[in-house]
């Protein structure tokens, strides 16, 4: 009788110790630079970009949604959806719309399993739209911020935080809580392309700031100890021509699709199609959260070596 025993006991112990004996990557970190247009990107010096890109998985041919704008792109990105489907078709802050309200990936990711760390630290209030109920222990807009209704004003609408001052909150956060599912925005290539166009001098600029606050993400990932069992998918929402975007042109809609760490395949060259609800979907394939039969993304699995991935 003993060894029906001792082979149900195993069995328990075996199903209950790896609780997500199949998850691909224990952190996934999902980097958007806001009007990331990558014609401009291929003519700026940004080093550290460019090494994730070349030593990962990229498509410089990723599209986004229409319109391209940043709250809808945005919202796309990380609720797996078109707008027909979470219907936030507004570009700006304002409470009274209330949250998105098909369930973001934070959502997904805390219904799968509570014990996941989740943060966004973002440079632009307008998303407070996707902070939904329980879904993040962190939400930074120039630091920790209370999930509760705050006044529209001019002065918060057009508040951007810069690259660096992201970074500066991000690093600490990311050492010491070491996040399963993190979102980090900059907001400096958008802000400079509105001002002084898509490709000027001034917007270049701002893509190198962008590229140290990048840098030190990656920094940060590699003292916390997680460099091995961590994902970084670095994308934008839209591109931009002249001095705006929102047009249905290659210049507004492309976007760069950047897999790098942790079983993502090295020097390749991401050939299927690429949309960015795809990044919802290959972050929750990551962490082995079940992806909504609803999803308009799907996982881009041919980024990963995903024979060759460990499970944790």
């Amino acid at each position: 009788m003993k060894q029906p025993v001792l082979s149900i006991a195993l069995a328990l112990l075996c199903a209950a110790s790896p609780l997500h004996a199949r998850r691909l990557a224990e952190h996934v970190f999902i980097i958007s630079f806001d009007g990331g247009k990558p014609a401009v990107i291929a003519t700026t010096e940004m080093p550290v970009l460019k090494k994730l890109a070349a030593e990962g998985s990229c498509t410089w041919e990723a599209s986004t949604i229409f319109p391209p704008i940043t709250l809808p792109s945005h919202t796309s990105m990380l609720t797996g959806v078109g707008p027909d489907k979470h219907h936030i078709l507004w570009n700006n802050y304002d409470p009274a719309r209330g949250k998105c309200e098909v369930p973001t990936i934070f959502t997904l990711a805390k219904r799968s399993d509570p014990a996941l760390a989740t943060a966004m630290i973002v440079g632009k209030v307008k998303f407070r739209h996707l902070w939904q109920p329980g879904s993040l222990d962190l939400f930074d807009f120039n630091g920790p911020q209370e999930d509760k209704p705050i006044a529209v004003t001019a002065n918060i609408e057009q508040s951007i935080q810069p690259a660096l001052a992201v970074a500066k909150n991000a690093v600490p956060y990311i050492i010491s809580k070491k996040p399963n599912l993190c979102f980090i925005h900059f907001a400096d290539p958008d802000t400079t392309g509105h001002k002084s166009g898509w490709g000027s001098p001034e917007q270049q600029e701002a893509f190198r700031m962008c590229d140290q606050a990048l840098g030190q993400i990656v920094n940060s990932i590699r003292e916390a100890g997680i460099a091995d069992s961590s994902v970084l998918i670095i994308t934008a929402d839209h591109g931009g021509h002249a001095k705006t975007h929102g047009e249905n042109i290659p210049d507004d809609m492309h976007i760069p699709w950047i897999a790098w760490g942790a079983g993502v395949k090295k020097h390749n060259t991401i050939t299927v199609p690429v949309t960015t609800y795809d990044t919802a979907a290959t972050a929750l394939w990551l962490l082995d959260v079940k992806i909504p039969a609803e999803f308009d993304g799907k996982p881009v699995e041919s980024a990963f070596e995903v024979a060759l991935i460990h499970s944790h």
